[in-house]
């Protein structure tokens, strides 16, 4: 991996009809992707999760960034934001920055109330996406997306899935449909990305990470199974906005 990357002050890997608000490396930075023409849109609501016979990925993290972006569930519109330290610092990716783009599939929802076979909920976040593409996408850019297959993490006791996918423009769409394909494609990276989500947070001085299933992936057919469990739960979730009221949720 590559070990550091500048932390600059203006976000030179947004999309380019994204809209800005506040300075890119504070807390108070907001990204609100586009859509269709529209602005201001909410990633996490308002962009559909299918687009044909692929799926939309929205780029959270941007290939070989360190900000930790993700998609504010509280915030109007749900902007995409840098995560916090426990001082309320910008956190930033300390084990080196991805090699890949890491974002989320807009209608989706892992429920905590959905128990997973070791007896974890969901981590109450959207699904998570690893797009392992060649080269970085623009934060709040929508791209399809071929599933390949996913990892799940236990991440501090919570089920949290990680969708792998491949971007549908990317010349080795047409042949690379599972992740044994991609691993025929690029040999180890299915490793790497096991040592990742293990290991990641333990140069902030955190515990290793688990993988379960004894760190096997699912097939892509298994990972579209849990994609469309989680739509149905994002679902039932906007039919029920009290449930939840800490969200912003479409009314």
């Amino acid at each position: 991996f590559v070990p550091w990357s500048k932390r600059v002050t203006y976000n030179e890997d947004k999309a380019s009809d994204a809209v800005e608000e506040g300075r890119f490396g504070t807390v108070q930075y907001s990204l609100f992707p586009s859509y269709n023409g529209k602005t201001m849109v909410s990633p996490w609501h308002d962009i559909p999760l299918r687009s044909g016979s692929h799926y939309n990925f929205i780029t959270e993290i941007p290939m070989y960034t360190s900000a930790k972006m993700e998609v504010s569930k509280e915030k109007y519109r749900n902007p995409i934001m840098q995560d916090v330290n426990k001082d309320g610092s910008p956190r930033y990716y300390t084990y080196g920055v991805p090699f890949f783009n890491y974002g989320l599939l807009p209608q989706t929802w892992e429920d905590p109330a959905l128990k997973s076979a070791e007896g974890y909920g969901g981590d109450n976040d959207p699904l998570d996406v690893i797009e392992v593409g060649d080269g970085p996408l623009p934060m709040g850019s929508t791209t399809p997306v071929v599933v390949l297959g996913s990892l799940e993490l236990i991440d501090e006791g919570e089920t949290d899935h990680k969708i792998i996918a491949l971007r549908a423009s990317d010349p080795r769409a047409n042949s690379v449909r599972s992740l044994a394909d991609l691993e025929r494609s690029l040999p180890g990276l299915t490793a790497r990305l096991v040592d990742w989500l293990k290991m990641y947070k333990t140069s902030d001085g955190k515990g290793v990470n688990q993988l379960a299933n004894n760190e096997r992936p699912t097939s892509a057919s298994e990972a579209e199974a849990i994609i469309a469990e989680c739509e149905q739960r994002w679902r039932a979730l906007l039919a029920a906005p009290s449930a939840r009221p800490e969200f912003w949720l479409p009314h």
